[in-house]
C-alpha cells in the first residue's frame, strides 16, 4: 500500500492552469496531486515549480534530497519547458539558429543524473511522460504580441510544435525503459479520450480541470494499484 508520494516537476505537476475568465495563470484547487491526496488519504509533498526545467529540478532536488527516503515514490515530470524556445528572440530573428532551453542530449543526461540522485537519496523514482499539446492553440499563444509570421518562418509549419514536444515525451519513455523506472503514461490518456484538446487550457499546453482528472486516474492505475 502506498502511504506517501513526492512530486517534482513543472507547472503541469504543480497544477497550474490558465483561467480564461481572469485572463491569468492560477493554481487549480483540484489538481491531480490534490485529487490523489484527498481521494486516497495520501500525504503528498509537491516540489514542482512553474517554468521548471530539468536543470531547475536538479537545484530543487539538492535542497530536499534528505527527505526523499520518507516517501514511497518520487514522481518526476519534466520536458515541457525544456523543449521550449525563447519565442521573442525567434520572432525578432527567425533566420538565426535558435536552441531550445535544454537540447535532447543534455535533457537525457540531466534526467538520468536526477534519477540516480533520487535513488541514492533512498527514494524510488517514477517518470511521467508529457501530455500532448494543441499546436494551433499554442502557436496563437506564443505569438501574442510578437511577429507570428516570423515564428512560422522558423517553424516551417505549425504541426512542428507538436512533433518537437512529442520527441521529448518519447525520450522520457525510452529513458524509463533504459533506467528500469516505472512510467506513468498520461499522454495516452489524453490521446485516447476523443478530442484531447478538450482537456487542455486555451494556451494549448496546460491540462485543464478535466485534464487533471485524467492524470489522477493514470496515477491511480499505475502507482496506487
Amino acid at each position: 500500500m502506498i502511504h506517501s508520494i513526492c512530486i517534482l516537476g513543472d507547472s503541469v505537476a504543480k497544477g497550474v492552469i490558465f483561467d480564461g475568465v481572469k485572463n491569468k495563470y492560477r493554481l487549480l484547487k483540484d489538481s491531480f496531486a490534490q485529487i490523489i491526496a484527498s481521494q486516497n488519504n495520501i500525504p503528498i509533498l509537491n516540489l514542482s515549480k512553474f517554468g521548471c526545467t530539468i536543470s531547475t529540478g536538479e537545484e530543487i532536488l539538492k535542497k530536499h534530497e534528505g527527505v526523499l527516503s520518507r516517501y514511497d515514490y518520487t514522481i518526476l515530470e519534466f520536458g515541457g519547458n525544456d523543449c521550449d524556445y525563447n519565442w521573442a528572440e525567434v520572432s525578432e530573428h527567425p533566420q538565426k539558429q535558435h536552441i531550445c532551453n535544454t537540447p535532447v542530449p543534455d535533457f537525457l543526461d540531466k534526467y538520468k543524473e536526477l534519477i540516480t540522485r533520487v535513488r541514492q537519496s533512498g527514494g524510488k523514482p517514477v517518470l511521467m511522460n508529457l501530455p500532448p499539446i494543441d499546436p494551433k492553440r499554442y502557436f496563437q499563444w506564443i505569438s501574442k504580441g510578437l511577429n507570428g509570421k516570423n515564428i512560422m518562418n522558423f517553424l516551417g509549419e505549425v504541426d512542428r510544435i507538436y512533433r518537437w514536444q512529442e520527441m521529448y515525451s518519447t525520450a522520457v519513455e525510452d529513458l524509463a525503459v533504459k533506467e528500469q523506472v516505472p512510467l506513468i503514461d498520461i499522454r495516452s490518456c489524453f490521446l485516447t479520450n476523443g478530442n484531447y484538446s478538450d482537456y487542455l487550457c486555451e494556451d494549448g499546453i496546460h491540462p485543464n480541470e478535466k485534464g487533471h482528472l485524467l492524470i489522477s486516474k493514470a496515477i491511480r492505475e499505475n502507482v496506487l494499484v
